[in-house]
């Protein structure tokens, strides 16, 4: 079987459209090495440059390997998705369950190591939710700062690290929870139905009890994601 040579450019960048295909259909299965530069630049209808970027494409999505003096191996027939790309598919729902793991802990380890400054930052997180209150978009900004800011207090670099990541993927959540919110009413009656849990929190952070600023933290959470549960 020939591929037909390609014409249009980048041809790097089809060469590894054209190996990718023939990965997943099972032509060269996981284990197997990748003709020679030559032999796939000569079915490409490209150079050996061309080639090797193509291939190096393809090892950078994890799908071949390159070992020194002996070519390039199948390690695996789909790309690996990276961590961004796997939060931007996953639902509002898995986000959150996640969120309230990586939030639930951090709280608790804020109530331990919190520093002056570290709660200085959470009384302005409150006020900032407060003032933005009447503007959807500055009101999730705020509260996705809020919270990052307890995740700040834990001084844990990986869970700071693995909030950050999350912060993109949980704002379309918010936004869905606001409209749920208001669609049944809770705003209005309330326009900040969770500014005492979030006062809550940081008082239980500001007295060092790791296992309140842990519970609030969760139902706090908890509350947000049973309403994601039961519309989303």
């Amino acid at each position: 079987m020939t591929f037909g040579p390609l014409r249009r450019s980048p041809l790097a960048g089809q060469a590894a459209e054209r190996l990718r295909a023939q990965i997943a259909d099972g032509r060269w299965p996981v284990g197997s090495r990748l003709p020679g530069e030559v032999a796939l630049g000569r079915e490409l209808g490209v150079g050996r440059s061309t080639v090797r970027e193509a291939v190096r494409a393809l090892a950078g999505a994890g799908l071949v390997e390159s070992r020194q003096g002996s070519g390039s191996y199948v390690v695996a027939t789909a790309p690996v998705e990276d961590w961004p790309t796997r939060l931007r598919r996953a639902s509002a729902v898995e986000v959150y369950e996640v969120r309230n793991l990586i939030e639930v802990r951090a709280a608790a380890l804020a109530a331990e190591r919190r520093t002056d400054e570290d709660l200085a930052a959470l009384d302005e997180g409150l006020l900032a939710r407060a003032a933005a209150l009447g503007d959807d978009t500055a009101y999730i900004d705020a509260d996705i700062a809020f919270h990052a800011s307890v995740v700040a207090a834990a001084h844990n670099s990986v869970l700071t690290d693995l909030f950050d990541a999350f912060q993109t993927s949980m704002r379309p959540g918010l936004f869905d929870l606001l409209a749920v919110m208001d669609a049944r009413g809770l705003r209005a009656k309330t326009p900040d139905p969770g500014a005492d849990a979030h006062a809550a929190m940081v008082a239980a952070i500001r007295a060092g009890h790791a296992d309140e600023a842990a519970r609030v933290t969760a139902a706090e959470l908890d509350v947000s994601l049973g309403i994601l549960r039961e519309t989303l």
